[in-house]
């Protein structure tokens, strides 16, 4: 493969620019020296105010269009010249991952070869190497239809959590991305009627609800050797029954957790940056591997990891032409875990979300525990403690929040509309 030429700044295009993890991309990178291109499919993205962007770029939503998204994103990476693409979602990543061999020569994609990329997208997949490798992890059934969800439902204990076994089905065929959500039954009626839409599109996995603190362990690591490592705790989550991390705190890596993880992406021999997920119940629990740029990234940046900045040096070392990254072309160092603990970080727009659903005690699922109504005021203390940090900020580099702000009232504004519209039918 012909190596794209060095250009005397390295150029990196980070995909999603508006996300406070692509932010934290766009601020690292910056200050390093890299030509920044923040790319959206919005034009209002915050990212695109950040001071440390040099060019911006706006393509196609690949929600929308996969196929749009990716010869969009080919062509400019080819008439521009661009080093490293890090792309940050899974909307970005899979398109990407499947027109790999076309971008071979242009650039390089931050992105896991392809058997990583599959066995973690496919939560199933996932599950079965964790329980190959001796890592714990909830009773699970996979089940495709009704009969088998009954039959499943039998030999777990409700309430059920309803997980597609992969959450975004790439249809490439059909230009589309079909996302799959995580739910909840109660009993069997609630089972039944959960799974009526699933059936014919989704294998589902089938798992009992187990309680417990979310905990991730993150990690740069190349071919299954893990270079830097970080670890937080959960302290909300939208939605409130388990979701994206709305608030979070930087905690010491346990021994035991590291070592599940460091099993895994030694298995996957995985490239890049990684999450491993889980749930501390009665014991710790593997939820799922994250193989992307992951919400709570920003977090990580603020204890004093910088993920991003360590990625872009393992895919295009400074200095060097950013020819195809072989085997032994990483710049391992010693496994380094130093970091602020007791750091808080919250998204938000999340975390606004997050205590008006507390304090308005809207259970979606009203079967499983929620926090109590003090627990939303100690969150809307943390929007005012200094010492607590928005995913965003970033001393100087004040605008992007401007940014989300703005997009804040865009939403508020379109739900207010569509509320009135509704009462007017």
């Amino acid at each position: 493969m012909n190596a794209p030429k060095p250009s005397a700044r390295r150029k990196v295009l980070v995909t999603d620019a508006g996300r406070g993890c692509a932010i934290a991309f766009l601020r690292s990178l910056g200050r390093k020296g890299w030509h920044v291109i923040a790319a959206d499919s919005d034009a209002r993205s915050a990212g695109f105010r950040s001071r440390f962007v040099a060019e911006r770029f706006v393509y196609p939503a690949p929600q929308n269009s996969p196929r749009a998204f990716v010869e969009s994103l080919h062509a400019f990476v080819a008439e521009q010249g661009v080093d490293l693409v890090i792309p940050v979602t899974d909307e970005c990543i899979h398109p990407l991952a499947r027109a790999r061999a076309r971008f071979e020569g242009l650039t390089r994609l931050a992105i896991a070869h392809d058997e990583a990329l599959a066995t973690v997208a496919d939560k199933h997949a996932t599950l079965d190497l964790a329980q190959r490798l001796g890592v714990p992890v909830p009773e699970t059934r996979l089940v495709r239809t009704l009969a088998e969800a009954r039959r499943a439902a039998g030999e777990l204990a409700f309430p059920l959590v309803l997980k597609p076994a992969v959450s975004r089905l790439y249809h490439a065929a059909e230009d589309r991305i079909e996302a799959g959500h995580v739910t909840f039954a109660r009993d069997l009626p609630e089972l039944e009627r959960r799974m009526q839409p699933l059936v014919g599109r989704h294998e589902v996995l089938l798992q009992s609800y187990e309680g417990g603190a979310g905990v991730g362990v993150e990690c740069l690591a190349h071919e299954g050797r893990i270079l830097c490592a970080f670890q937080h705790r959960r302290l909300a989550e939208i939605p409130v029954s388990g979701g994206a991390s709305a608030w979070r705190e930087s905690v010491a890596l346990d021994p035991v957790l590291f070592g599940h993880a460091q099993k895994l992406i030694e298995a996957l021999r995985w490239t890049g940056l990684v999450m491993v997920e889980f749930k501390l119940g009665t014991q710790p629990w593997l939820l799922e591997i994250n193989g992307r740029v992951w919400g709570s990234l920003p977090l990580a940046c603020l204890s004093g990891v910088d993920f991003p900045g360590e990625l872009a040096e393992l895919y295009c070392p400074s200095g060097a032409a950013c020819a195809p990254l072989g085997p032994s072309e990483a710049a391992y160092a010693p496994l380094a875990t130093p970091y602020r603990v007791g750091v808080r970080a919250y998204n938000f727009e999340l975390m606004l979300y997050w205590i008006a659903q507390v304090l308005l005690g809207r259970a979606r699922h009203p079967y499983l525990p929620y926090p109590r109504r003090q627990r939303a005021l100690a969150g809307l203390w943390s929007l005012l403690d200094p010492t607590q940090k928005s995913d965003l900020a970033g001393g100087i580099d004040f605008a992007p929040r401007l940014g989300e702000a703005g997009r804040i009232v865009r939403k508020l504004a379109a739900k207010l509309g569509g509320a009135r519209a509704a009462e007017a039918h």
